[in-house]
């Protein structure tokens, strides 16, 4: 068990796809694949979401698998593949995978998510269609028609996906443009989920990389995000207000109780928030540990108990 404030824990509730493939992580499978296993199998096993995996990779992903069966880590993965438009050869290859996992006693692992890129609603529309029966997420970019793309992601009933940052500064969105792809999915209860960059709890002003002399950046919190979006949801704040959120670098605004998140003095019940997580999907970092332990070192996560 873990002692963690009830909203805190919906807070997490598998929020976070693990992405180690990814910069600035960019792990080799098999190193991913203990890694992911090795979480699934810790405390805070239920923050953890999806094993994301180019399409590319899913034959690698299934020849690593006696690794996750190794370390005694039973059940089936659930996976999420990137794929590129147009769709239908990684389509396939995504239902062979699906069709040949778990056979026979191998490894189980089932794509159920695929993500993709896409700049226009036809683009979006024709997407939408290919992938019938598996959750599609669609990133859209930021600077281009964004209410045209989410109310074309919302009619043909797929998620949307933003990109929250990179391995450059320049990748790091404003908070006016993060905050206007925030309204717009609250206000059409479309769900998302966010990627890259978001690795620190609160905003801040951190390298890109780990490595030395990496540029600085100026780096969205996931709790700003989360916070943002589920306080927008719930009608507590406008699109300025999800600004002024994003931008706050104080973590000691962000409080988690056993009946109340709250910003400030703006406040959400559980239930609000449970209901706010619908739209606000999770986020996808290429470190699992490193969200837990931003928490743990502002004092918000609680430690294992037996």
């Amino acid at each position: 068990m873990v002692a963690v404030p009830r909203t805190l824990a919906t807070l997490l509730d598998h929020l976070i796809d693990y992405a180690g493939l990814f910069p600035p992580a960019a792990l080799d499978m098999p190193r991913a694949v203990e890694s992911y296993a090795r979480h699934r199998l810790e405390p805070f096993a239920w923050a953890l979401g999806r094993f994301v995996v180019p399409v590319s990779r899913l034959s690698e992903l299934a020849a690593e698998g006696h690794r996750a069966r190794a370390m005694k880590d039973g059940g089936c993965w659930r996976l999420s593949a990137l794929a590129a438009l147009p769709l239908d050869p990684d389509l396939e290859a995504i239902r062979r995978f699906n069709a040949r996992s778990g056979d026979e006693g191998n490894w189980c692992g089932q794509v159920e998510t695929v993500e993709v890129r896409a700049s226009t609603p036809a683009e979006i529309e024709e997407a939408s269609r290919a992938t019938e029966g598996l959750e599609l997420f669609v990133e859209l970019g930021l600077d281009g028609p964004l209410g045209e793309l989410l109310d074309a992601t919302a009619r043909s009933g797929c998620r949307a996906k933003v990109r929250t940052g990179g391995t450059s500064p320049d990748a790091f969105p404003s908070a006016q443009r993060l905050a206007a792809f925030l309204q717009g999915c609250t206000r059409r209860a479309l769900p998302f989920k966010a990627t890259a960059g978001l690795h620190h709890a609160v905003r801040s002003v951190s390298p890109v990389t780990g490595e030395t002399g990496a540029p600085l950046a100026t780096m969205h919190g996931f709790l700003n995000v989360l916070a943002a979006s589920a306080l927008l949801y719930a009608g507590r704040i406008d699109g300025r207000g999800a600004e002024l959120l994003l931008e706050d670098t104080d973590a000691s605004r962000f409080r988690f109780t056993g009946q109340e998140m709250s910003w400030g003095e703006v406040r959400l019940t559980d239930d609000e928030l449970a209901a706010a997580r619908r739209v606000a999907l999770g986020f996808g970092s290429c470190s699992f540990e490193e969200p837990l332990g931003e928490l743990s070192a502002l004092g918000l996560l609680g430690v294992p108990t037996s």
